[in-house]
């Protein structure tokens, strides 16, 4: 049937044939009006925020100024209910979202000033939880900023920190600064700043208002009162504010972010045993080829995945050969392992030294491969990480000609009181903390008896013009080139201090970080926390770097027993 023609001008009347289909006409007709209000309720609905919604928008206003002049009978038929469903389908999806990206519940933690000033950086390590900083932090931060020591230079950074946030276009303090302004974006929470007095309702009478510390927990009470679903949190270094604070009642932490490991036995420790029945379950698939002194195996199985570059692996076994060797690639799903120089033999010695024990010539190895140009060396006192460093220092330095000399360093932590200064040059005031160099290059000069006195005090002079001892204090700037690098007592060390000394090592340098993580002398260190911890971590699986725990003391059978009782 034809469509009946359309009017010649505004609000005329249809002529009598076009009565003849008058259902198709109104059904046109709400199709064509059904199918604009649609598209234009989907454009309206993309731009509107959550907060923003206007429920005339799904149909509930005034259709006829939004579209002009609509048939009356099409608007309150059918058409509009089915905009209205559509509607509500598109727009019930929209705050699932929200609802998935949060992990669990929100928190807010309220840090404490000693947390800053460790960690600067510290505001943005929280993920999606909020922050909230009382007036009295802001108070003891500035007042904690003047100076040249470590706390000091903390103090400062987390001021900028505050100021950038707080600088940021659109900034409101009232309602919370984003954390993820500045370029953190793994900070999804918002900063808070104490703007008004909040007092509680159940601090007891015995705790003084006017210490900071006491003012912090009454912020955080009142926080918890405040915000009765969300659970607030205080984060603080101090063990005695968290005891006060588990007494209150209140929800309390140690900031935890800077231990690289909660537990000292998970500490990579550089070698693997073996399984007993390795050559059982792996032999049939091993590839094994020669090339010089050393042998190669490929093989693969369930055991790679647990594999490291540079890592060591042994295999002991009573009536079985043993296997000694380190991994020097991993591909997919296969491993590839290289015999090891045995240093334990006399034709081997490394400046007259010889390894006594399997982790020492893991350690040996290490010292003595070009290839590898940072290595770290625990273990407890006695198990001949200096010696084994020195020696090899020497013999790359003046007869393989490698290195151009050797720097030495430490980390001048006493362990009882401080004896005040020390007189002369840098070398000098470094000298009564290099007792092990000297006792050390007491026994490596020994080594050679057939020198006679004369050689043996030649060589002593020859073996002290090539090392260097460098204090720690003024190695910023500096860049070695070719230089063998021991850092010694490194467990001492925080670890940006770490990363200044190992940024300065240059081409063709090497550095070597020793220490005990069980004699740390620097206060608010611990094992988790120390630099060498940290480097560890960090460098496990480097092609260019290696790391051995000595595991057995040779210092003497009286060290070796004080180590184990004391």
């Amino acid at each position: 049937m034809p469509l009946p023609p359309a009017p010649t001008k505004r609000a005329a009347m249809l002529p009598p044939e076009a009565f003849d289909a008058p259902a198709r006409s109104s059904h046109k007709a709400v199709r064509k009006t059904e199918a604009p209000a649609a598209d234009e309720a989907l454009v309206d609905e993309r731009p509107q925020a959550h907060d923003d919604f206007d429920p005339r928008s799904f149909g509930g206003g005034d259709l006829q100024d939004e579209y002009g002049e609509v048939d009356t009978e099409t608007v309150v038929e059918e058409p509009v209910p089915a905009v209205r469903g559509k509607k509500k389908e598109a727009a019930a999806p929209a705050p699932l979202p929200k609802k998935k990206k949060a992990s669990g519940p929100k928190k807010m933690f309220v840090l404490d000033t000693n947390v800053l000033m460790h960690d600067p950086m510290s505001l943005f390590r929280f993920d999606e939880h909020d922050i909230f900083l009382p007036m009295v932090v802001l108070e003891e931060l500035d007042g904690h900023k003047k100076g040249t020591t470590e706390v000091a230079r903390n103090a400062r950074q987390a001021s900028r920190s505050l100021d950038a946030l707080a600088g940021t276009q659109g900034a409101d303090i009232a309602h919370g600064l984003r954390l993820d302004t500045t370029g953190h974006k793994e900070a999804g929470g918002c900063l808070f700043f104490q703007t008004m007095p909040l007092s509680p309702s159940g601090l007891p009478m015995g705790l003084p208002p006017g210490k900071a510390d006491n003012q912090i927990l009454s912020v955080v009470q009142a926080l918890q009162e405040k915000h009765v679903p969300m659970q607030v949190v205080l984060v603080s270094k101090d063990i005695n504010m968290r005891v006060k604070a588990r007494a209150l009642g209140l929800v309390t932490e140690d900031y935890k972010n800077d231990k690289t490991l909660d537990d000292l036995d998970l500490m990579y420790s550089g070698s693997l045993a073996l399984p007993p029945d390795f050559w059982a379950k792996h032999g049939k698939t091993v590839e094994s080829w020669q090339q010089g002194v050393h042998t190669f195996y490929r093989i693969s199985g369930p055991i790679v995945p647990a594999l490291f570059i540079n890592q060591f692996v042994y295999f002991e076994a009573p009536g079985e050969p043993s296997l000694y060797a380190r991994v020097i690639e991993i591909r997919g799903k296969t491993a590839v392992l290289k015999t090891l120089k045995d240093y334990g033999h006399l034709k081997n010695a490394v400046w007259g030294v010889t390894t006594r024990n399997r982790e020492q010539n893991f350690a040996m190895n290490l010292l003595m491969d070009p290839e590898v140009d940072f290595v770290t060396l625990t273990g407890t006192a006695g198990t001949g990480k200096t010696l084994m460093a020195l020696a090899a220092g020497l013999t790359q330095v003046l007869d393989e000609r490698r290195y151009t000399e050797i720097i030495m360093t430490r980390a001048t932590v006493s362990v009882g009181e401080d004896i005040g200064f020390l007189p002369g040059t840098e070398e000098e005031k470094m000298g009564p903390w290099m007792g092990a160099l000297d006792d050390n290059l007491e026994v490596l000069g020994k080594t050679d008896g057939g020198a006679g006195e004369w050689g043996r005090a030649a060589t002593n002079e020859l073996i002290r013009s090539k090392i260097k001892i460098k204090s720690m204090n003024f190695m910023r700037g500096r860049t070695f080139l070719n230089k063998y690098v021991i850092i010694d007592e490194a467990q001492n060390l925080t670890p940006k201090q770490m990363k200044t000394l190992i940024t300065r090592a240059g081409p063709g340098s090497k550095i070597i970080c020793m220490g005990n993580l069980a004699q740390i002398d620097t206060p608010y260190l611990t094992e988790g926390s120390s630099g060498l911890t940290f480097a560890v971590d960090k460098f496990k699986g480097w092609p260019h770097s290696g790391h051995i725990t000595l595991a057995r003391g040779e210092r003497s059978r009286l060290a070796d027993f004080a180590s184990e009782v004391l």
